[in-house]
């Protein structure tokens, strides 16, 4: 499948240009003092390795959704801690082979989201699904850098 990078219309696309931004965020994160860095809302805290696993898991939970919706089965119930605990991995460093990972990782997911919608067709990213959110409001729910922003761009930021 050749891609066309110039449509407008691919919701997949703006996944994979927000995992560009994570990573693009993450790659100040090397400079991580240890601190984690209270969110925007007040109510939870992050630092480097809790935003990756956030955002992976993000991706993972709302593709399987895809993958339900177009198989017309019921999702899988969220089980999920969510951003509510901070494990004790994600108080770890963050180091240049966290990176390489983390970029495999999130660059290969927001890829497969982006492919499976392609896959399913302009056809589906619109179609009404009763109670559900479209793939189109799916996409555009998971294309937010959120939780990497939370962490922000330590090397501009000090």
């Amino acid at each position: 499948m050749e891609i066309d990078e110039t449509r407008t219309d691919d919701p997949g696309a703006a996944v994979e240009r927000a995992t560009a931004r994570v990573l693009e965020l993450a790659r100040t994160w090397i400079a991580w003092d240890g601190t984690p860095r209270m969110a925007e809302d007040g109510a939870r805290i992050f630092t480097p390795h809790k935003a990756i696993r956030r955002y992976g898991d993000h991706l993972v939970d709302h593709l399987a959704q895809v993958e339900a919706l177009l198989a017309g089965v019921p999702t899988r119930p969220n089980g999920w801690y969510e951003s509510a605990i901070t494990t004790t991995a994600d108080l770890a460093r963050f180091t240049e082979v966290d990176l390489v990972e983390a970029t495999e990782r999130l660059t290969r997911l927001s890829r497969t989201f982006r492919l499976r919608l392609l896959t399913a067709g302009p056809g589906e990213w619109d179609r009404p699904r009763g109670a559900d959110w479209t793939l189109r409001e799916i996409a555009d729910h998971v294309a937010d850098p959120w939780y990497a922003e939370q962490v922000g761009d330590l090397v501009d930021c000090d």
